[in-house]
């Protein structure tokens, strides 16, 4: 499920005359609060508190404008009321649905509280964030806290640093790289390398919702284009269901002095849904995503549209993919029941058999109800010619399967 990311930047643009202004404030006049968080296939939880009442987790999302409840259950339980509803055209699979505004919305972080937000919330829980991610997460959280805070993201450390503006001085060993904020989210540019010789410059939004390292879409200008050698696959979920694309490496990709090699890179499929969800109509070529960001500490200034980062630990790792072909989601009231929701075509996992339905009960000696969803996905996302040894439950039969990691790009 490496592949596996949440387009959270094309879910709607809420605008309106009655919206209210954002008022988060650290908690005390403190100059800077620290905030541990939680990663999920690279993907920032954080806790959340709605309305002095309902503690929740939120995805981090430098992708969104509004803060989304994923559950409209969790908003009959406190009682919200709604203001306007939307119809809203799904991307993936091709559905309409439903979400709904409330306003004057308190949201409370750890030392930090702001009133008078505005909340979407989903009729359904369209994106299923809990099953694919493993853990309890029932919302995002974005531009309203990197509008009022320069924000630091230390991965390696897992904490959230928040700072008053005017109380931040940038470092002069970390690397600056310039940003532009447009419409809420945060852009810059790099440069896509492909075997054979060609650079294309790209412009890319800084997507901390999404847990990808690079994508790039290959309808946005006629220099990006699909490497020869790719495979299809479902490359993740949108509000309506799957979105399928293709998966391909680049030689190599730079930004801001920093410069990967052979990396995977994800070209989406382009969807007729696509123009009307953007939150903005801003021209891009792509995003990166968490795979990327968590080889960095990262800063984002968006007053000053900068953008600082210092390698992490895991700057040089190899860039890989789901090498098994499975996707599985969690299931259940625990989330650790992991079923087969997807078998890649072409892959190991089609040729050892593996269907969709299938429920992992071991995966290499382990019991699955005793591992992670991150755990899982790690193995998936194993080294070639890595062994794994599934024991699977299919229409209450228990049957064995051996399959050897293979890449295909």
């Amino acid at each position: 499920m490496k592949t596996l990311f949440f387009i959270l930047t094309i879910i709607v643009s809420i605008s309106s005359s009655k919206a209210q202004i954002l008022g988060f404030q650290l908690d005390n006049n403190a100059k800077k609060v620290e905030i541990p968080f939680e990663i999920y296939n690279n993907l920032i939880v954080i806790p959340v508190v709605i309305n002095d009442r309902l503690p929740l987790k939120f995805v981090l999302d430098t992708g969104v404008r509004t803060s989304i409840l994923t559950e409209k259950a969790y908003a009959s339980l406190i009682g919200l009321s709604f203001t306007k509803e939307y119809t809203i055209g799904g991307l993936g699979e091709g559905r309409y649905i439903k979400a709904y505004i409330s306003n004057n919305i308190s949201l409370k972080l750890p030392g930090v509280s702001g009133r008078g937000h505005s909340l979407l919330v989903l009729d359904e829980d369209y994106l299923e964030l809990r099953n694919y991610l493993g853990a309890e997460v029932s919302g995002v959280l974005g531009y309203e806290l990197f509008s009022r805070f320069i924000v630091k993201i230390d991965y390696d450390r897992k904490q959230l640093t928040l700072y008053k503006p005017e109380r931040f001085r940038a470092r002069r060993s970390w690397l600056t790289i310039p940003m532009s904020v447009e419409d809420t989210k945060p852009y810059v540019y790099g440069k896509a390398m492909y075997y054979g010789g060609k650079e294309v410059d790209v412009k890319l939004l800084v997507d901390t919702g999404a847990s990808h390292g690079l994508i790039l879409y290959a309808d946005s200008s006629e220099h990006v284009t699909i490497p020869e050698k790719h495979i299809q696959t479902s490359v993740g979920r949108g509000l309506a269901g799957r979105l399928e694309g293709r998966l391909g490496r680049l030689r190599a990709f730079q930004m801001g002095g920093a410069c990967w090699e052979d990396i995977v890179t994800t070209f989406p499929e382009s969807d007729p849904w696509m123009d009307s969800l953007m939150m903005s109509t801003i021209d891009r070529d792509g995003s990166i995503g968490g795979d990327l960001l968590s080889r960095f500490r990262v800063i984002f200034n968006f007053p000053l549209e900068e953008m600082y980062v210092k390698k992490g630990r895991t700057f040089r790792k190899d860039f890989t993919y789901n090498l098994s072909g499975i996707t599985v989601k969690a299931i259940g009231s625990e989330l650790n029941t992991y079923e087969v929701v997807e078998v890649r075509e072409n892959s190991v996992a089609e040729e050892a058999d593996i269907r969709v339905g299938d429920r992992i009960v071991s995966i290499n000696g382990r019991n699955a109800a005793d591992v992670s969803m991150d755990y899982v996905i790690g193995l998936l996302n194993s080294k070639p010619k890595q062994t794994l040894r599934l024991k699977l439950l299919r229409d209450e039969e228990e049957i064995s399967k051996r399959i050897e990691l293979r890449m295909e790009i």
